[in-house]
């Protein structure tokens, strides 16, 4: 039974949904939490999924220098086709000084202390990304340089968007399933 349910859910939560209100608790945040405007800070998303690209789309419509990076030649030539700058995330390393803000989407870890260590402060990491994120546990950060794990965005900055989200997969769900 529980097989049949993850098949089910797979096939129809789409994160679509929730992705707007991620996007945009993820900007109030930086918004928030940062010295300067985003409009001319150095941006990198980790990740070109739903939210990466959306992400990027917001930022750079708000005057952000946007890099993201991702892993594979779709993505690579989505984010080209968008004018943007691009970078390899499993070859970060070396390549993240002089950001201001780095949003990961990718839920596996992707920053550890290698990538860490290079941080120019006052970087903002921010952990988007389901559990158990993209950075990795216990790995040191750079004086003056911070990590905010931002989970469950939806619910907390936007509850009644997320709330008939919720309510659209589950009708979804039954109505396909012969229930309703």
């Amino acid at each position: 039974m529980l097989t049949a349910y993850a098949a089910c859910r797979e096939q129809y939560v789409t994160p679509t949904a929730n992705t707007l209100p991620t996007c945009e608790g993820a900007i109030q945040l930086a918004m928030e939490e940062t010295p300067h405007t985003i409009q001319g800070s150095k941006c990198l998303i980790i990740g070109n999924g739903r939210l990466g690209s959306l992400l990027a789309h917001k930022l750079q419509a708000l005057g952000a220098h946007v890099t993201v990076s991702a892993r594979n030649a779709r993505d690579f030539a989505k984010i080209a086709t968008a004018g943007l700058p691009s970078l390899d995330t499993r070859k970060l390393a070396g390549h993240l000084s002089g950001f201001d803000l780095i949003f990961n989407t990718v839920p596996a870890p992707v920053l550890g202390a290698a990538e860490l260590s290079e941080l120019t402060p006052p970087c903002l990491v921010m952990d988007l990304a389901s559990l158990p994120g993209g950075v990795e546990a216990g790995a040191p950060v750079v004086s003056g340089c911070r990590i905010m794990h931002a989970l469950s965005l939806p619910g907390k900055v936007a509850p009644l968007s997320a709330a008939r989200a919720v309510r659209d997969t589950v009708l979804t769900m039954l109505t396909e399933e012969g229930i309703l």
